[in-house]
């Protein structure tokens, strides 16, 4: 893991192949909060789903309370999804989130994380300096937990 500036990045290997990565991050279908436990289905809602974006809303329980995001997905790049903040309770706009998946030999993914996002309120800075703090693990194990659940899908 690697912190730069307000920037973790990290990688992950799934044995999905990348097309089932791909679509997994852009499945924003009532199915999205199965592949995705970090996402909690009374905060998710779609907004907008077009041809290569989408604008979804997404949050997560957590000590304190809920955190959510109106996200702007972008798949326009044939190897990268990316999500960045429209409005959020506790990041600003601009804050985002990449995944870039490449194939591994034999089939699976290797999948750079890129989470950089900036607290707008007390409580988000906290979150935001703590995952900072710790490499992303928190984020990294949200992650895990996804790619675990597309590969039993």
């Amino acid at each position: 893991m690697m912190t730069r500036g307000g920037e973790v990045a990290f990688d992950l290997e799934t044995a999905a192949a990348p097309e089932k990565m791909r679509a997994a991050l852009i499945d924003f279908s009532d199915d999205r909060t199965g592949l995705w436990p970090g996402i909690e289905p009374s905060l998710y809602e779609v907004v907008a789903v077009g041809d290569t974006t989408a604008d979804v809303r997404e949050g997560s329980r957590g000590p304190g309370g809920n955190v959510w995001a109106l996200e702007h997905y972008d798949w326009s790049d044939p190897v990268t999804v990316r999500w960045t903040v429209r409005e959020s309770n506790f990041c600003r706009p601009g804050s985002y989130v990449s995944a870039a998946i490449r194939p591994t030999p034999g089939g699976g993914s290797s999948v750079h994380i890129t989470w950089n996002r900036t607290g707008s309120t007390v409580r988000g800075r906290l979150m935001c300096w703590m995952i900072r703090l710790s490499g992303g693990r928190p984020v990294a194990a949200s992650f895990r937990r996804g790619l675990a659940a597309i590969e039993r899908a």
